[in-house]
């Protein structure tokens, strides 16, 4: 461990040996911040600050007490990679709302000033903004996933359909996602029945890659 490392660390200890809202707590949160800020993500997007700040939020929230989610544990990994994983995951989500958003947009356009001729030459697709890099986090999700270093997602399976594993929908889930519908039909199942054999065994073993790495 570095030294600005066991710094962050007992900076840690000490704000969360203070009550919540007291003056003490806060100052400690604020040497915290400012050792951190340099270190996070950057992305030139423009819902970058937004999501920023619910960064901030959530680190305020679940540092010590776990508000809204689960505390945060140094034993796990480090602060950074705390704060990393969930500033990634909140510029996902932004990013798949833009996305969305444009998709709408560019619809709604076809639909309203398009003679036959010209929807042609409005799609909607190519409206959409190029996809960003792809953070490393997901990228590493996507290896463990692909590659399934125990065996244990290609092994379980929904039953009696050895072909719909945990592999396959983890992948088909991760951003841009398959829809449940779009995967029900492809593989003749209720969406019932795909997503809550995902809610019970697939998803329970991502969380437990994600709390190995250290990024839960």
């Amino acid at each position: 461990m570095n030294q600005q490392e066991e710094q962050l660390r007992q900076l840690v200890k000490q704000a969360c040996s203070h009550r919540p809202g007291s003056g003490e707590r806060q100052k400690n949160l604020t040497k915290i911040i400012r050792l951190v800020t340099g270190k996070l993500w950057k992305e030139n997007t423009p819902y970058y600050q937004d999501a920023l700040q619910q960064t901030w939020i959530y680190f305020c929230q679940n540092l010590c007490e776990g508000k809204t989610g689960k505390a945060y544990d140094y034993t796990r990994g480090s602060i950074t990679t705390w704060l990393n994983f969930y500033l990634k995951r909140r510029l996902q989500d932004f990013y798949i709302e833009e996305q969305k958003r444009q998709a709408k947009q560019a619809t709604q356009q076809v639909y309203i000033y398009g003679s036959s001729q010209t929807s042609q030459n409005l799609d909607p697709v190519e409206n959409l903004a190029a996809q960003p890099d792809v953070p490393p986090l997901l990228e590493e999700v996507k290896a463990w996933i692909k590659t399934d270093p125990d065996g244990e997602l290609r092994q379980t399976h929904i039953t009696n359909r050895r072909d719909v594993t945990c592999q396959v929908l983890l992948e088909r889930r991760l951003p841009p996602e398959a829809s449940w519908k779009k995967l029900a039909e492809e593989f003749q199942l209720p969406i019932s029945t795909l997503s809550s054999f995902y809610q019970r065994q697939c998803l329970p073993r991502l969380r437990k890659f994600g709390e190995l790495e250290g990024y839960l």
